[in-house]
Order: structure tokens, then sequence, then C-alpha cells
């Protein structure tokens, strides 16, 4: 059977429509259809009720859904078991978001791969939607993101707490920043928080849904942003960018998306060095909030959403 097929069967059934299906697959709305329409020819149903209001499974569409993810994950399995390179005997796939790689995921695969030589590591980058589908297909085994979204055969495990504080690329009060302020969407949690704790910056001329790549509009600009401790201590020590004071720190939690069905050896060892590289990583934001903390006015550095 052709794996393109049950691979948009499972994108229509995820999004819901055969029009976001072709977004997320970068095909035509088209060639969704005739994929969708070959798979119910070959199994002699229906597999979605097609409306205005986009696509909806039908009992046969159901009760396929469970053996599509099944008949992905085994060629996915052969798939990656085939490629691993000769010398090796054992094979990771990790997905991560684009700041969660510097500094975190790549130390993770040096730290594993130096405890167990003989794995081969295949690292994804992906926004939590992309992510999860590979999940759930058994392209990644885990995945790490800011904002997860749990299905079955998955487990979440919180990995940290991110400090965003407010950085600029000058020296700058906080009272200095209207006007050259950035606002990076972290989600409807750091909205709100950041709503009522600086209402003054809440309509910036500009919005970026980038995380921590605006780090590298933000340095080569008068401009200032929320940006994660530990992301930006390599700017910071290099004088790229500097913290402002007196602003409020904002907590966002970092969370590690595991199949259920991951190799024990590979789990206990991956498990083992997240807690290692953690602890460094501890370490770096610490020193950042230890500086912010030391140039600031208060003596108790103001957390959002936490007592003062």
């Amino acid at each position: 059977m052709d794996i393109a097929l049950i691979r948009t069967f499972l994108e229509v059934a995820a999004s819901g429509s055969f029009v976001n299906a072709s977004e997320r697959l970068f095909v035509t709305q088209s060639a969704v259809s005739l994929r969708v329409a070959r798979l119910e020819a070959d199994l002699g149903k229906a597999l979605f009720t097609r409306s205005k209001a986009g696509a909806e499974l039908t009992s046969a569409g159901r009760e396929f859904e469970r053996y599509a993810q099944s008949l992905i994950k085994i060629w996915e399995e052969a798939r990656q078991q085939i490629g691993v390179p000769e010398g090796y005997t054992k094979s990771l796939s990790i997905g991560a978001q684009h700041s969660l790689w510097p500094r975190l995921g790549f130390r993770w695969i040096d730290l594993m791969q130096a405890r167990m030589p003989t794995l081969n590591v295949r690292a994804e980058l992906g926004m939590p939607e992309r992510l999860t589908r590979f999940l759930v297909e058994g392209i990644v085994q885990i995945g790490l993101m800011y904002t997860p979204q749990l299905r079955p055969g998955l487990v979440a495990t919180r990995v940290m707490d991110e400090e965003l504080v407010l950085t600029a690329s000058w020296p700058a009060g906080l009272d200095e920043i209207e006007g050259h302020y950035v606002f990076v969407d972290w989600g409807p949690e750091f909205v709100h928080a950041h709503a009522l704790e600086l209402p003054q910056l809440t309509h910036p001329g500009l919005t970026m849904a980038l995380g921590a790549m605006a780090a590298d509009y933000i340095v080569s600009r008068r401009a200032a942003a929320y940006l994660p401790a530990r992301y930006i201590k390599k700017y910071l020590d290099a004088g790229q960018l500097h913290l402002v004071p007196d602003a409020p720190v904002f907590p966002y939690p970092v969370w590690s998306i595991w199949r259920e069905d991951l190799d024990a050896d590979i789990r206990a060892t991956a498990e083992a060095a997240l807690v290692t590289i953690q602890s460094q990583i501890d370490e770096d934001q610490t020193a950042v909030i230890a500086e912010l903390a030391e140039i600031s006015s208060g003596d108790v550095l103001g957390i959002a959403g936490e007592p003062g």
C-alpha cells in the first residue's frame, strides 16, 4: 500500500479538512482529494464525510485510523532500522523547536552518544503541530517543545522552566523601551501575563511568532524583546544584548514528549542525559537571572505569576 496515501489520510483526519491537510503536506488540495479517493477505492469504504465545514471521519474511517497509525509506525521503524549505518546498533530520532536545539538539544545528543556510542541519532526541526504528527507516526521518538499536544501513545514530561527576560540591543531602562519594543508571541499564557504586568507595551508595532529566533533580529537593530535567559546568555556575554533592569521575568515551561514504545535502553540513556543537561542549563539561566537581580533596584526580582 502507498504510504503517501496513508499519511494523507492521517493528516486530513488530524486537521479536519482537505485544505488544512494540503497546506501541511505542501501539496495541492486536488492532490489530497485524489489520494483519499484512491485509498477509499482500495478499501471499498468512504473514510470521510465531506461538508463545507471540513471533513469528518466516518465509522469506517475511525476504524481504519488505528490501523493507519500502526502501518506508519511499522514503516518508520523499518526505514530507520534499515538506515542504521554500519557500526551502530540502535537508532533514535529527536524533534525540537528551533530555539530548543542550541544549548539543549545539541548538548543532549552529545551526551547520549558519549554514553551510548553505538546510537545513531537523527535530528528534526518543527513547530509543535508538525512534531506531534511526527511523534504519532513514529518519524520521531522524542520531541522537545513549549506547547505539548498529547495523543494516545505519547507521554509528556516537564523538563524545565525557561525564564523569559526583557533584553535590548543597547543599555536601556524600562522607560526607554517603548517605541523600540518587539512583542514576541510566546503563547496565550504569556500574552495574558504580559498584558497585566506591562500594559504600556501591549500594543507595539511589531509582533513576532518566531520564539528565540527573534534574537537574531533584535541584536542587529535598536530593539528590545522578551527572550529565554538560557538562549541569550551568549549574546549577553558578547555584549550584543543587555538586560533591562526591573523588568518582570516570565516563566515558560519546556516539555519532552516521548513515545511509550521507545526502546527501554535508549529511554534510560536519554532520560539520564537530559537530567544532566538540565542541571548545566540551570546554571546558565541562574547566572543570567542573578545578573538581572544585581542591576535591578528591588530586593526580590519579580517573577510574573508568582508572589513577590
